[in-house]
């Protein structure tokens, strides 16, 4: 029963495309489309090819109590070949975005360059001054604290120490290159908005599953003090 309320819980996050209502008229008939639905959003986004004939027939068996078709070592077997296909699947979706993502952020980087205010460095990133400072710049191995706001390209916030409310302190060195060397070109006190290309960023690895691979980054960030 565990297994079932954990796996209940993990499906209800599967998005749920466009859908007109079925007739259907009894709960049970409601419960199966949907378990079946869940399942089959589930297989689409691991991008798992699978004979439906074949995928019914074994959940009747399940259902049923019946002797599976399969043995153990034949499960096992197919288990590891699954799983590989599931990592080859994910590895082609994942190059492909970052392909994308590439194009998109070399596209908006060019054109970005020439707008009012933004200035271009040596190494590619790209920064406005929201509001200029007064106090002294850090180097690249100071303590500092600031409030950022990071999106990608399409307006998605993936961070915002705003919300939480919360300043964040860190050694500049110790952050991914665009800031490290982003910040250190802010007075404390001044906003500044930095657009950091993917090398300069987190790279074809991505990170916290919203950043995906090779994106370019918007990061809003006001340097409040430099520690000691």
């Amino acid at each position: 029963m565990k297994r079932f309320t954990v796996f209940l819980a993990a499906i209800l996050f599967l998005a749920i495309p466009q859908a007109q209502a079925g007739s259907f008229k009894t709960d049970k008939q409601k419960f199966g489309y949907f378990v079946g639905m869940q399942m089959g959003l589930e297989l689409k986004e691991l991008g798992i090819d699978v004979d439906l004939d074949s995928f019914v027939a074994a959940v009747k068996d399940a259902v049923g109590e019946k002797k599976f078709k399969m043995t153990p070592d034949e499960a096992q077997a197919t288990k590891q070949l699954l799983q590989q296909e599931v990592r080859a699947s994910h590895a082609k979706r994942k190059s492909a975005m970052g392909e994308q993502n590439l194009k998109e952020g070399a596209a908006f980087l060019a054109k970005n360059k020439s707008a009012k205010g933004v200035t271009t460095t040596a190494s590619g990133l790209q920064y406005q001054v929201l509001a200029k400072g007064k106090g002294p710049k850090p180097t690249a191995t100071d303590n500092v604290t600031v409030h950022y706001r990071g999106t990608l390209l399409d307006g998605t916030e993936f961070d915002s120490s705003h919300k939480r409310n919360k300043p964040i302190s860190f050694r500049l060195d110790q952050v991914i290159p665009g800031w490290s060397e982003g910040v250190q070109l802010m007075n404390t006190g001044a906003k500044y908005r930095f657009f950091i290309p993917s090398e300069l960023g987190y790279g074809a690895r991505g990170a916290g599953g919203v950043i995906g691979p090779n994106a370019t980054l918007i990061f809003d960030v006001e340097l409040i003090e430099i520690g000691k």
